[in-house]
């Protein structure tokens, strides 16, 4: 299981100590410093079940930047996904990748139901 986080962001934080209260292990993989490239988005986005726009960090500071919010509607599927895969700071986090499980942002009462 790869757990995709930012270090310095608190959800984040939040979301490795429930793992690591419930003994679950994972590989962390800092998503600044490996940014997930076109394809995994793809493949995660395609095995979430998710639409593509809650794979964005709608309340960062590169989203706000960008004016994604007002650009995200007109752009294609493909145009966001590189858009995601060109800044790893767009990208929600933390990302839980376990086969076909995979679960974006921290949502305890999910995770429990998911991982558990």
């Amino acid at each position: 299981m790869q757990f995709i986080c930012y270090p310095k962001c608190s959800t984040c934080q939040k979301a490795k100590k429930w793992l690591d209260e419930h003994n679950i292990q994972y590989t962390e993989r800092h998503i600044a410093e490996e940014n997930p490239s076109y394809d995994e988005l793809e493949d995660w986005y395609k095995k979430s079940g998710l639409p593509l726009k809650r794979f964005f960090n709608t309340s960062g500071l590169v989203y706000r930047d960008l004016q994604l919010k007002d650009k995200l509607p007109s752009m294609s599927e493909e145009e966001q996904l590189k858009l995601l895969a060109g800044n790893g700071m767009l990208v929600k986090r933390p990302l839980v990748v376990d086969g076909e499980t995979v679960l974006v942002g921290f949502k305890e009462t999910e995770w429990t139901e998911r991982l558990k």
